[in-house]
């Protein structure tokens, strides 16, 4: 099975930074997009962030200029730096990745991490 797994969140000031990571394990043969989401208590989940296997980045409009994200492919691993954090940044932070399993469907198949929580207050 997959498994995607979400740390670094925590409490951080306005105007502060962190930095997510999105680890996939499992027997996996191929990931393709991977994407970072984001759920605030009373609202509906809205996607942050989107990287390409190659790298080719695409953001919200809200976090443009202030997020970034990143992966390593070797690591099976995706990062989101987050800076000029606001109050309204506050949610819940989940990773999205499209994996082709060993062993499984030759089509690549959405998986969820848990999430982790952000919460940017002073």
């Amino acid at each position: 099975q997959v498994q995607l797994v979400e740390s670094g969140g925590g409490l951080v000031q306005p105007g502060g930074s962190l930095r997510l990571s999105c680890a996939a394990s499992g027997s996996i043969l191929s990931i393709n997009a991977m994407g970072w989401y984001r759920q605030a208590p009373g609202k509906q989940r809205e996607l942050v962030a989107v990287i390409t296997r190659s790298g080719r980045t695409t953001y919200a409009d809200i976090v443009k200029g202030r997020f970034i994200a990143s992966r390593d492919n070797a690591k099976n691993t995706m990062y989101l730096e987050m800076a000029s954090l606001k109050p309204e940044d506050t949610a819940v932070y989940l990773c999205n990745a499209a994996i082709i399993v060993s062993g499984g469907s030759r089509y690549y198949n959405e998986y969820w991490g848990q999430g982790t929580q952000v919460t940017v207050s002073s």
